[in-house]
């Protein structure tokens, strides 16, 4: 049976590159969110592409339109990314819960009524640890995440849904616009537009390219190993300072300066790393600036 890919969160930094992995492959997507602004995918697609999308607009807090885009699109595969970020989460706890908590149970119970047997992927975080590496959110981001990991455990454990979550760190590259982590990419959007930039905080992290990431949801979402995994995303830690050095090899002149606060959680994220390839920082920075400089970002 061929593939057909439905991305919840499509609209996302992650989401867009997931799509555009799969427009690459010359497989069907469809997208499912229930929101309107194309604008990430119309910069990371390739020209053409976004008309090759199939969209669904959709809540995933409600369950009854996410099994009937299942059915109806005949998927075969799902990759689950649709999330309120930390400052949204906090803002309104509530509906956090909704869209974070509840719409991973209603893609884990779609999945089990439909018999799909396919595992899907879906992102978890960073966030489920504190400063030492213990699961012990300090958001409710964190916490709701933590809560979704358990969620897929039992879902395999009962009804053989098989699952891997993703546990991503600093993302950064084109579409990573919004969240606590977004501001490197923002600092290389300035320096490919000849403005000055700060980014909010330093210290040292695991930097995970955009389109890397996404391309590791979709090689989980491939995987029959059965139950339910999840895995941090590798790679060596660097600093901040190694992040402008690499701005600043692309534009040599960039002002981009670093505040003093660092992330709440453990520079390098424990192992179980997931086995996905992943770009070096100065080669992901060199394409994420270029990108930006063939859209015309300034």
């Amino acid at each position: 049976m061929s593939e057909r890919f439905l991305v919840t969160g499509a609209l996302g930094c992650i989401g867009a590159w997931a799509c555009r992995h799969l427009l690459d492959e010359g497989v069907p997507v469809v997208a499912y969110d229930l929101g309107s602004d194309t604008h990430r995918l119309r910069l990371v697609l390739a020209p053409g592409q976004l008309e090759q999308v199939t969209f669904v607009r959709g809540d995933i807090s409600e369950l009854e339109p996410f099994e009937t885009a299942l059915r109806e699109q005949a998927i075969t595969h799902v990759v689950h990314l649709a999330a309120l970020q930390v400052p949204f989460c906090r803002a309104d706890p509530v509906l956090g819960a909704r869209v974070n908590v509840v719409g991973t149970v209603n893609v884990l119970e779609a999945m089990h009524r439909a018999e799909l047997t396919s595992t899907v992927a879906y992102a978890s975080s960073a966030a489920v640890y504190d400063a030492h590496g213990a699961h012990l959110p300090g958001t409710i981001y964190g916490v709701y995440k933590l809560a979704n990991e358990g969620s897929a455990r039992l879902y395999a454990q009962e009804h053989g849904v098989a699952s891997v979550g993703l546990r991503p760190f600093c993302v950064y590259g084109p579409g990573r616009d919004q969240g606590v982590t977004s501001t490197p990419t923002a600092a290389m959007l300035a320096a490919a537009r000849g403005e000055p930039y700060r980014i909010s905080y330093g210290g040292r992290t695991q930097f995970h390219y955009a389109r890397d990431v996404a391309a590791a949801f979709l090689q989980a979402a491939r995987s029959r190993t059965g139950g339910a995994a999840v895995y941090n995303l590798g790679g060596r830690a660097e600093s901040m300072v190694d992040l402008v050095d690499a701005i600043r090899a692309v534009v040599p002149d960039a002002d981009v300066g670093i505040e003093d606060t660092v992330l709440p959680f453990p520079e390098e994220l424990p192992e179980p790393w997931f086995d996905a390839p992943l770009t070096t920082l100065r080669d992901g920075v060199h394409a994420t600036i270029e990108l930006f400089r063939q859209k015309r970002l300034r």
